[in-house]
């Protein structure tokens, strides 16, 4: 795996990174799980910026300002609701995370937070999930130098076990 590729159990809202990654819904207006924790620390003008960008589709990303967080730039990515991979969720999944990286790298972000896409409400399997996003990033980072580090944000111990699992493994 790259070098540039760190997994970690923290807060992506406590991150001074150039730009952290939204699990966000399709409205864009903030919500429940990391969607609802970046909003509140953000504070209300994220959610006014978000209001003039009129929704995002799965797979696509928007970016906006970071606001009150220690990042700079808030990249908000839409995940799929897993119904059994049958609707491709898992071209949408690689898609949330190669849009982001290609949208972090139009505003000259060098270090980018992920947290786990789609593997909350979305129900997303998250083995399987995590294996995406691995690969996708990796497989970015290997045409793309631009980057000098792009972390996993787990929240909680199960995630942080699968993404470290997968990271020693490569």
């Amino acid at each position: 795996m790259d070098p540039g590729i760190e997994v970690i159990k923290d807060d992506i809202t406590q991150l001074p990174v150039d730009a952290i990654v939204n699990a966000a819904n399709k409205s864009l207006l903030g919500g429940g799980g990391v969607d609802g924790a970046i909003h509140r620390a953000a504070g209300p003008e994220l959610l006014k910026e978000c209001r003039g960008l009129n929704g995002c589709e799965t797979g696509e990303a928007k970016i906006t300002a970071a606001y009150n967080l220690p990042a700079k730039f808030v990249i908000h990515t839409v995940g799929p609701v897993y119904h059994g991979g049958k609707y491709q969720e898992a071209e949408k999944l690689r898609n949330c995370y190669i849009n982001s990286l290609e949208l972090a790298r139009e505003n000259k972000c060098r270090t980018i937070a992920f947290p786990n896409i789609s593997t909350g409400v979305y129900a997303y399997p998250k083995k399987e999930a995590a294996s995406i996003a691995m690969k996708a990033v990796a497989g970015f980072l290997k045409q793309d130098k631009s980057f000098a580090k792009v972390s996993f944000v787990c929240f909680d111990e199960e995630n942080y076990n699968i993404y470290r699992d997968l990271l020693t493994r490569s």
